[in-house]
C-alpha cells in the first residue's frame, strides 16, 4: 500500500515539476530564437524585446489572481486550466503569421503560465505532508525552475539552428497535451465545497492589483526606450494610483484578492522581498551569457545554448543531494543565503570574462556554481512562505511570492541590459556585459543581505530544521 502511494506521489511530482519546467523555459528560450523572428516577422529591436517583456509582464501581473483562484476554485481544477491556456497559446505563438499576434499568443501564454504556478505550489504541499518528502519535492520543484532558464537558451538555439523558431513554441504542445490527459488520474482532487461557504472572487481588485502591476511594468520599459520616454513619463503615476486604489480595496474588502494580514507574517513578507531580488539577479544573466558568447566570441546558436547546460545539470544533482539535506540541516534561511552568496560569486565571476575566452577554466566553473545556487535559492525562498500559512491561503501565498519574482525579473532584465548598453556606449562592448554582470552580482548579494535580516528567525521560536515553523512569533511584522 505504502509502495503504491509512493509511486502515485512521484508521478505526481513528475507531472507538477514537468510543467514548471516548461513555464521558466518559455522565459529563456526565445533570448536565442529573436534575430530570426525579427527576420521572419519584420521586427525590430524595440519590437523583439515585447516578445520576452510581454510573457514576463503577464506572468507577473496575472499571479494574484491566479494565486487566489486555486484557493477558491481548487488547485487542480485551475491547474489544468491555467496548462490548457498555456498550450494553446503555444499553438497560437508557433503559428503565428503576424507580429501582433505573436506578442498576443506571449502574453496569453504568461497569463496561463500565471494560473499554473501558484496552484503548482498548492498542491505540492497538499500532496508531500510528510517533512522529508516535502523537503524532497520542493527541492525537485527548484531545480525546475532553475534548469528551466539554462534549458530555455540550449534548446532555443538547438531547435532555431533546427526546425526554427517557430518550434520553440511548438514544442510545448505535445507536453501540454500529455500533462492534461494525467491531471485527473494523477493529482490529488480538489477537496469538496462545503454549502454556506462559498467564496467570491474578487473582481474589484483582480482588476486593480492586475493593471497596475501591468502597466507598471510597462511603464519601467517604455522609460528605458529612449523613443518612448516623453509619453511614458505619466504612466508610473498612474500604476501607483491603480496599485493604491487596489490596496485600499483590499483592506476594505470582505473576501480580498491578496489579504494584506499576510503580510503581517514575516516569512511571507521576506520571502516576496527576497525572490524579487532573485529574480533581478539571475534571468538577466542568461540573457548577458548568450550574448557575450554569441557577439563577442561568435558561438553558433546551437554552441551558445549548450555552453549553458551545465548550470541545468548542477542544479538538478544537487536538488537530489545536497539541496534536501542542507534543508533539513540547516533550515530554509540558511539555505536560501547560501543560494544567493553562491549566485552572486558566480556573477561577479562572469563580470571578469575575458576578451577570449576559455571555456573550461573563464565560464565552467562559474555556471556550476550558479547552477547550485539557483534551485538552492528558489526552495529556501519558497517552502517557508508556503507552510507558514493556512492551506486556504497556500495559492494566494504562492502568487504573492511568485509575483514578487516576475516583476523582479522584468525590472532586472531591462535595468540590467539598459545599463550595459549604456556602459557598452561610452567604454566598449565587453565593458557593458561586465557592468551587466556586476549589477546582477550586486542585486543577488543584496538579497543574501536581506534575508538575514528579514527572514531571522524570532526569539521566542527558532525554526524548524527545514525552516517552515510558523508559530504566532514569526507571525508578527518583521
Amino acid at each position: 500500500m505504502g509502495s503504491r502511494t509512493d509511486t502515485g506521489h512521484t508521478a505526481a511530482l513528475v507531472l507538477i515539476t514537468a510543467v514548471e519546467l516548461v513555464v521558466f523555459l518559455d522565459t529563456t528560450v526565445v533570448n536565442i530564437a529573436l534575430p530570426s523572428i525579427g527576420a521572419g516577422l519584420r521586427l525590430d529591436e524595440a519590437g523583439l524585446a515585447w516578445v520576452t517583456n510581454a510573457y514576463l509582464l503577464a506572468l507577473g501581473g496575472c499571479m494574484l489572481v491566479g494565486g487566489r483562484a486555486a484557493d477558491l476554485l481548487g488547485a487542480r481544477r485551475v491547474f489544468g486550466a491555467g496548462l490548457a491556456l498555456f498550450t494553446v497559446a503555444s499553438a497560437a505563438a508557433g503559428f503565428a503569421g503576424e507580429a501582433w499576434v505573436l506578442v498576443a499568443a506571449r502574453a496569453v501564454q504568461g497569463i496561463g503560465a500565471a494560473v499554473t504556478v501558484p496552484a503548482q505550489l498548492a498542491l505540492l504541499t497538499r500532496t508531500f505532508t510528510e517533512p522529508d518528502a516535502r523537503r524532497r519535492a520542493f527541492g525537485v520543484w527548484g531545480a525546475m525552475g532553475a534548469a528551466g532558464a539554462a534549458i530555455g537558451t540550449a534548446t532555443g538555439g538547438l531547435l532555431t539552428d533546427g526546425p526554427g523558431w517557430r518550434s520553440i513554441f511548438l514544442i510545448n504542445l505535445p507536453v501540454g497535451v500529455v500533462a492534461l490527459s494525467a491531471i485527473s488520474r494523477l493529482l490529488p482532487a480538489d477537496p469538496p465545497r462545503r454549502a454556506g461557504s462559498a467564496r467570491r472572487l474578487d473582481l474589484p481588485g483582480a482588476v486593480l492589483g492586475t493593471s497596475g502591476l501591468l502597466l507598471a511594468g510597462y511603464a519601467f520599459g517604455a522609460l528605458a526606450d529612449r523613443a518612448g520616454r516623453t509619453w511614458a513619463a505619466i504612466l508610473p503615476a498612474v500604476a501607483l494610483a491603480l496599485l493604491a486604489g487596489f490596496v485600499a480595496t483590499e483592506a476594505r474588502s470582505a473576501e480580498p484578492l491578496m489579504p494584506l494580514r499576510l503580510f503581517r507574517i514575516r516569512q511571507v513578507t521576506g520571502s516576496a522581498v527576497v525572490n524579487a531580488l532573485v529574480g533581478a539577479a539571475h534571468v538577466p544573466a542568461f540573457a548577458l551569457l548568450a550574448l557575450y558568447l554569441q557577439n563577442t566570441q561568435h558561438y553558433s546558436p546551437t554552441r551558445s545554448g549548450l555552453a549553458v547546460l551545465p548550470v541545468a545539470a548542477a542544479g538538478l544533482v544537487a536538488s537530489r543531494t545536497a539541496i534536501p539535506a542542507a534543508v533539513k540541516r540547516f533550515g530554509a534561511r540558511t539555505l536560501l543565503a547560501a543560494g544567493l552568496a553562491a549566485q552572486a560569486a558566480a556573477l561577479a565571476w562572469f563580470a571578469t570574462l575575458p576578451p577570449t575566452v576559455d571555456y573550461l577554466g573563464d565560464v565552467l566553473p562559474a555556471a556550476l556554481l550558479l547552477g547550485v545556487g539557483l534551485p538552492a535559492s528558489f526552495v529556501g525562498v519558497t517552502a517557508p512562505a508556503v507552510t507558514a500559512v493556512d492551506q486556504a491561503d497556500a495559492g494566494v501565498t504562492a502568487g504573492i511570492v511568485n509575483t514578487a519574482q516576475r516583476i523582479g525579473s522584468g525590472l532586472g532584465v531591462t535595468a540590467v541590459l539598459v545599463l550595459a548598453s549604456t556602459v557598452t556606449g561610452t567604454a566598449g562592448y565587453l565593458a557593458g556585459l561586465r557592468a551587466g554582470f556586476a549589477a546582477s552580482a550586486a542585486l543577488a548579494f543584496l538579497g543574501c543581505l536581506l534575508t538575514l535580516v528579514l527572514l531571522r528567525p524570532s526569539r521566542e521560536s527558532q525554526e524548524d530544521g527545514d525552516g517552515t515553523a510558523a508559530t504566532a512569533a514569526d507571525r508578527r511584522p518583521a
